[in-house]
């Protein structure tokens, strides 16, 4: 027995045509999520995020409404909450995959946050609360933009301790360059590893751990050195 209700403002068609637009409207939305953290070159992406947001929002329309023909007024009672919980602790173990740790230092926890705020998204969308998911979707990049250029703003000014991958031209006195630099920003350098691993010929790969102040400058003044190929701080590889 079907229980659902057509929506009048829909017509006698909304039981599939009202729920495929709350699908629609979860997968447009964290295309948007997905194509920042692409364009911020991160691996959970646009896939991953429109996979994520519009699994949540079909699991949660199965959770309200997936269980019409086994349901009937005064024998069951269906709690929608039961199945779409559940979302929360699956995404959970997805995000637990994405966040690594290396020599100490957490990666990848802005990566998993973004799979969790979709799967939020979609199921928000899955409920016909789209002016709550447009409003978060907008937040995120409020988040991603603004907050990202503040704490940059914030961090200039003050000491902490920084990793960075630096691919330079073998031969020139790159190294030897930076580290006269470190001596004259009074950075102190705790850490030196080379690596060898998918660089070009003729280039060098090395890991340098500095503490210090204004280290978020240190990535910009290291580009700037004549010799150097790229500068990358480590802990923007997995975020």
């Amino acid at each position: 027995m079907q229980i659902w209700l057509a929506d009048p403002l829909l017509g006698g068609n909304a039981q599939g045509l009202r729920h495929l637009i709350e699908l629609l409207a979860a997968f447009g939305l964290t295309t948007l999520i997905g194509l920042e953290r692409t364009i911020q070159g991160k691996r959970a992406g646009l896939r991953t995020q429109t996979i994520v947001g519009t699994s949540a929002a079909l699991i949660m329309l199965v959770s309200k409404y997936g269980f019409g023909d086994v349901l009937s007024t005064g024998t069951i009672q269906l709690d929608p909450s039961r199945v779409a919980a559940q979302i929360v602790s699956g995404i959970g173990f997805l995000g637990a995959g994405i966040i690594v740790t290396r020599r100490g230092a957490v990666h990848g926890l802005t990566t998993a946050a973004a799979v969790w705020e979709s799967a939020a998204i979609g199921m928000a969308a899955a409920t016909g609360l789209l002016l709550l998911a447009s409003a978060v979707v907008v937040l995120h990049f409020v988040s991603a933009f603004a907050f990202s250029a503040l704490e940059r703003h914030l961090e200039g000014g003050l000491r902490g301790t920084t990793r960075l991958h630096i691919i330079y031209e073998n031969g020139r006195g790159v190294l030897r360059q930076l580290l006269r630099i470190c001596g004259q920003r009074n950075w102190q350098l705790t850490g030196i590893d080379a690596d060898a691993h998918d660089i070009d010929e003729g280039e060098v790969r090395v890991t340098m751990t500095l503490s210090g102040p204004k280290m978020a400058t240190a990535k910009d003044v290291f580009a700037d050195v004549e010799g150097v190929v790229a500068v990358l701080r480590a802990e923007d590889e997995a975020d």
